[in-house]
């Protein structure tokens, strides 16, 4: 198979072009094709010679995501399902606001962290995502979109541990954040989702200025760790520590996402911890109603004690939204991303089917991080 263009860096594309006494500059020419213009054959880069365009058609191919299937859900919410190259599939979501339009982007295809709350954990990790796919997702959901609407923000929130998948990540954000050659997003219109995988937080902050959002979820380090195992490696102090650590400009915050769990993480003690945890951290705090999943013990609060909890945290004065849920009729709500195909657009989403490589049959109610 020939090599994915999409995944050299400048560098090494500059190197190639050198080999074959072509200007350094050419490098940027045939990116800003591939990530602005998004084309899909080396024909189409018009500016450069044909004897340059065979040699880049004969040494590479230019990757592109099959959509397998994409649903619309009642709130103007799209999810996609991608299939990989090796048959492994992938979600994301396109989520439309008034004056903005984010695309939630996966990392990995399934995630091996074991979330309890999470269906995409039933999956366990196939395997890491390279930065071509991560960005193959933003080309591809653009494609569908009609010329006068453009994707605004990028979230990478959908399926996996982006961190856990750290150097190919990087790759994409460098790719996203690229004026020049890439696809040009302000660093402050793309943010990251961790479960607080403390070393690559730090790298991360250190190598680039995206927005971080931490997944918190619990107050103590008991039930932390029944809900997240990477608690038992990095346990909140050492979390909150580093997070307190963290170069965070005035004008930024650290977004910490709470899940609410019926009667697991939602108590006025819980509040009172939350509070204290966060003392001298620049936060803001995302509360998550339970989006149900197939299979799940957990149950959503009612809006009353989500309003309560949500009430006691500001009464502590912390900065608190609670988020809407948005594509929960399609399965595609936080927590809810399954890399699932179902025999109908609008059908019962309660089974599902899970493909991998080699296993057409396999069959499991799963699902997002």
């Amino acid at each position: 198979m020939k090599a994915n263009i999409k995944d050299l860096s400048r560098e090494e594309l500059e190197s190639w072009l050198a080999e074959r006494g072509e200007p350094r500059y050419r490098a940027d020419q045939i990116r800003r094709w591939l990530f602005q213009k998004a084309a899909v054959s080396f024909d189409e880069m018009s500016n450069l010679s044909a004897k340059l365009r065979e040699a880049l058609a004969a040494g590479f191919a230019i990757s592109r995501l099959r959509v397998a299937r994409s649903d619309r859900s009642a709130d103007g919410t799209v999810k996609f399902l991608f299939t990989l190259d090796d048959g492994y599939e992938i979600e994301s979501v396109l989520i439309p606001e008034t004056k903005r339009l984010t695309l939630c982007i996966s990392a990995q295809a399934g995630c091996g962290l074991g979330c309890a709350f999470c269906a995409t954990a039933q999956l366990g990790l196939n395997r890491n995502l390279a930065a071509s796919e991560i960005i193959d997702q933003i080309l591809e959901v653009s494609r569908t979109l009609p010329p006068e609407r453009r994707i605004t923000h990028v979230v990478l929130m959908g399926m996996g541990e982006p961190l856990a998948n750290y150097q190919q990540t990087l790759r994409a954000i460098g790719l996203m954040t690229d004026v020049d050659s890439g696809l040009g997003f302000s660093s402050r219109r793309v943010t990251l989702s961790t479960v607080g995988l403390v070393p690559q937080i730090k790298k991360l902050i250190d190598e680039t200025q995206v927005n971080l959002a931490i997944s918190l979820h619990a107050t103590t380090d008991e039930v932390r760790s029944r809900l997240m195992p990477i608690n038992r490696k990095y346990p909140l102090a050492e979390l909150i520590a580093c997070c307190r650590a963290l170069p965070i400009p005035k004008r930024k915050r650290i977004t910490f996402e709470y899940v609410l769990l019926r009667g697991v993480n939602h108590s006025a003690e819980d509040a009172k911890r939350l509070a204290r945890l966060l003392s001298g951290v620049r936060a803001k705090i995302n509360l998550i109603p339970f989006n149900p999943h197939a299979g799940s013990e957990f149950t959503r609060p009612t809006q009353a004690e989500i309003e309560t909890f949500q009430n006691q945290l500001a009464a502590y004065g912390l900065q608190v939204n609670v988020r809407r849920p948005r594509g929960d009729d399609i399965h595609a709500a936080c927590g809810q991303l399954m890399a699932a195909n179902s025999e109908t657009m609008s059908g019962d989403f309660t089974r599902i089917s899970t493909r991998k490589p080699g296993d057409e049959s396999h069959s499991s109610p799963v699902n997002h991080h």
